[in-house]
């Protein structure tokens, strides 16, 4: 564990700082706003190709995978140190588009590792600290990248981030873990192996309403967070800069997630988290909506509590139920349903919030966040018999594999 989680809080220090970076960059060298959105964009876009993307981590051994990943964007990123004038951002485009294609193949090759090695007892509990050492380093990366832009530009951060990659790679090789070698098809097709992945997530009545549950939680939280400068500045009446505030108050509620979750999960199961993390983050979108400082924090506080558990949850049941030869596939397509709606939710609640006040969109959001956790947790009676029902078509997929 202690090895895995350094690799995680060195890669997520350097991939926060130049997620950062990457959109200030492009807008200091073209003046162009929609240029540095699509900055942020192209580090996302890869997701979208998740499935396909995540059979490459069910067709060779996990950890050495994750090692070669690092170690290409340790070797890769340097380049961007070309990219001194606005005619060379395209360049800065590539890379950011195989930063996402990596990080999606990653984080595929890391959830099927973690199934491989550790017992499904401490599954919870190792993910909950993998959510607290990924959080810890968010809360310090954005003023250490930003800080090294504003006074050397992009070039520090660059190889900042390129270092960060080197080391995991170099603790991914050092981590003392046995790997099984990954059961080979007789028959070795990548989309219908890709399919594959698909259809032992959609038979799976066990995955199925928490994946589903996931996608509606990020599909809130884009709306949400498409709303946070409207708080700031027709509720709180603070400058736009405040809205840091809140993220860092967000950020140290999910560190605190983190630390809970590997208890809770001890207790109840990944339906019963789910659906309170969604419920306390619905309730707290409702409550941003009062014009009063502590209660603004407290909500953000609650959100970055909320949150993390929907997203655990998730991973968490599908490191579970998935086989084990297919577990890089089933994770990077559920991935790509929870993760999807929130980018089409950030240009979503733009509109809605040029239409409403946050004093209404805000209550509407917590009015469908809670409606649909009181449903997942009404129909948590009948899940006891769907996970039976549910691993009985798990196994008859791994035949199928």
């Amino acid at each position: 564990m202690r090895w895995y989680l350094t690799g995680v809080v060195v890669s997520a220090f350097g991939t926060t700082a130049m997620w950062l970076v990457s959109g200030i960059w492009v807008k200091t060298l073209t003046g162009s706003d929609s240029l540095a959105a699509l900055a942020a964009f192209a580090l996302w876009a890869p997701v979208l190709l998740g499935p396909l993307l995540g059979t490459l981590a069910d067709r060779t051994r996990r950890r050495p995978l994750l090692v070669a990943l690092n170690a290409a964007m340790a070797v890769l990123l340097p380049l961007l140190l070309w990219v001194e004038s606005a005619d060379r951002v395209w360049l800065l485009f590539a890379v950011l588009l195989l930063y996402g294609a990596q990080g999606t193949v990653h984080e595929a090759a890391e959830q099927a590792l973690v199934a491989d090695v550790v017992d499904d007892g401490r599954l919870g509990a190792f993910n909950g600290w993998r959510m607290t050492a990924g959080e810890s380093a968010k809360l310090i990366a954005p003023l250490v990248a930003a800080g090294l832009f504003a006074r050397y530009g992009g070039g520090p951060v660059v190889l900042l981030d390129a270092a960060s990659f080197a080391v995991a790679a170099l603790v991914f090789a050092l981590m003392p873990v046995r790997e099984a070698q990954p059961a080979r098809p007789a028959a070795r097709h990548w989309w219908r192996e890709t399919a594959e992945g698909v259809r032992l997530l959609r038979a799976s009545p066990v995955l199925r309403p928490l994946v589903a549950t996931g996608a509606v939680t990020m599909l809130l939280a884009g709306v949400n967070g498409a709303a946070v400068h409207a708080v700031v500045d027709r509720g709180l009446g603070h400058p736009p800069a405040y809205a840091g505030v809140l993220y860092a108050v967000q950020g140290a509620g999910s560190v605190l997630a983190g630390l809970l979750t590997g208890p809770l999960l001890r207790r109840v199961p990944e339906r019963t988290l789910a659906a309170a993390g969604l419920g306390l983050f619905a309730l707290a979108a409702g409550v941003r909506a009062l014009p009063y400082v502590p209660t603004a924090l407290a909500a953000s506080a609650v959100i970055g509590l909320g949150l993390p558990w929907v997203l655990v949850a998730v991973v968490t049941a599908v490191q579970r139920e998935a086989p084990a030869e297919a577990v890089g596939r089933v994770a990077a397509t559920a991935h790509t349903l929870v993760l999807a709606p929130n980018a089409a939710a950030l240009a979503l609640g733009a509109g809605l919030v040029a239409l409403l006040d946050v004093r209404i969109l805000l209550p509407l959001l917590a009015v469908a966040g809670l409606a649909w956790a009181a449903g997942l947790a009404v129909r948590r009676g009948r899940g006891a018999g769907s996970m039976e029902e549910g691993a009985a078509r798990v196994r008859g997929g791994r035949r199928a594999v």
